[in-house]
Order: structure tokens, then C-alpha cells, then sequence
């Protein structure tokens, strides 16, 4: 799975970035707090990377500027209600330091002022957020109650496939043409390399 990526930005939309690695163009999907903080087109940004992969929407990237905005989001996901609008949504009026205040206090009417947000979703928030880290720990702890599958193994060919994927590639094809590439570049090859080596071998 994709978890970070630096490159230029090439385009800001009202809800996602096109981020531009090594010629390759990665859609990524970033609250508004995100996306304003942004450099400017042409200017280099990183973003902790969370991955999503859905049946009918294949591989969503969600972008962060923060390990601990994305270590947020990856925990209010572990809520039941909570999808990634939701998630984005609260983070965009409650930075984690923000949230884990708000929970500290049962300040549900905060959690509230999310966009989508209503009180019960509010409430559920506040109690399930009760006791764990928001700020603090590894986002790897929390990857285990999320439901959505994970087809993708974390390797340079997995994160290479997976992104010819959300470009439309079938993945028969992208695994094939990864693995074509993975040999001419040797298995030290990066991600962003295998990826543009992969292209050129479907002739994009």
C-alpha cells in the first residue's frame, strides 16, 4: 500500500490534489485544512498516505501533511458511521490536538460543527475516542480494525501495482507489466521507477 508520497503539486481541486512523482500523477483526496496549506503549483509537498481500496472505486488515496492528521483519521475510520468524508470532515475543524481535547471534555457540540456531523454521529465520536491515543502511537494499531480489504502487500511492487490500478490498468496487466519492470530494474528499484517502467511497457 502507498503511505507517503513527495513530489510536485500539479493541480488543487476543492477536494483532492494531482501530485506529481517522477512524471507519474497521483490523485490524492485531502480535507480543505490540507489542501490550503499546500505549496503552490510546482512547489514540493509530502503527504502521509492513507490507502483505501473499494470494489467499485478501486484504490482512494487520502493525504495528510501530518503523521498525527493521518493517525486521526485512520482512528475516527475505526468508527462505525465514520466513512472518509466524515473523517476529513471532523479534521478539518478539529486538528487531532484539537479532537483529543474535545473528547477530553465531551464537547460533542465541537465534533458536531463537522460538516455531515450530526449529534448521535457526534456522541459516538466522543465515547468511542474515549481512552485512546489521537495524537500518540503507531498508525499501524489501528489498521487492524478497519474493515476494508487490503488486497496489496507494503513492497515497491505491491505500491506499483496498486497505483497502475487506480489508474485503470486490470490487475492481471499491472502485475505483469510490474514484473517485467521489476527485472529490467532490479528489486531495489522504488515504487515511483517501477511505476513509469511499467507504463511505458503498456505504452502510456
Amino acid at each position: 500500500m502507498i503511505g507517503r508520497l513527495r513530489g510536485a503539486v500539479a493541480e488543487v481541486g476543492e477536494e483532492e490534489a494531482l501530485i506529481d512523482v517522477m512524471g507519474v500523477g497521483y490523485v490524492v483526496r485531502c480535507g480543505s485544512r490540507t489542501l490550503s496549506r499546500l505549496p503552490e503549483v510546482g512547489g514540493e509537498a509530502v503527504l502521509h498516505v492513507e490507502s483505501h481500496w473499494g470494489e467499485q472505486t478501486g484504490l482512494t488515496l487520502y493525504g495528510f501533511l501530518a503523521r498525527e492528521d493521518r493517525q486521526a483519521f485512520v482512528l475516527l475510520r475505526t468508527i462505525q458511521g465514520v466513512g472518509p468524508k466524515a473523517a476529513l470532515a471532523v479534521l478539518d475543524v478539529l486538528p487531532p490536538a484539537e479532537l483529543a481535547g474535545a473528547v477530553a471534555r465531551d464537547d460533542r457540540a465541537a465534533v458536531a460543527r463537522a460538516s455531515g456531523v450530526g449529534p448521535k454521529l457526534a456522541l459516538r465520536i466522543v465515547t468511542e475516542l474515549k481512552g485512546k491515543p489521537i495524537t500518540d502511537g503507531p498508525v499501524a494499531a489501528f489498521h487492524g480494525q478497519i474493515n476494508a480489504p487490503q488486497p496489496m502487500k507494503a513492497s515497491a511492487s505491491g505500491e506499483a501495482v496498486a497505483a497502475l490500478m487506480g489508474l485503470g490498468v486490470a490487475e492481471p496487466a499491472a502485475r505483469r507489466v510490474v514484473e517485467a519492470a521489476a527485472i529490467r530494474l532490479g528489486e531495489d528499484a522504488e515504487p515511483p521507477a517501477l511505476i513509469k517502467a511499467a507504463l511505458q511497457e503498456l505504452g502510456r
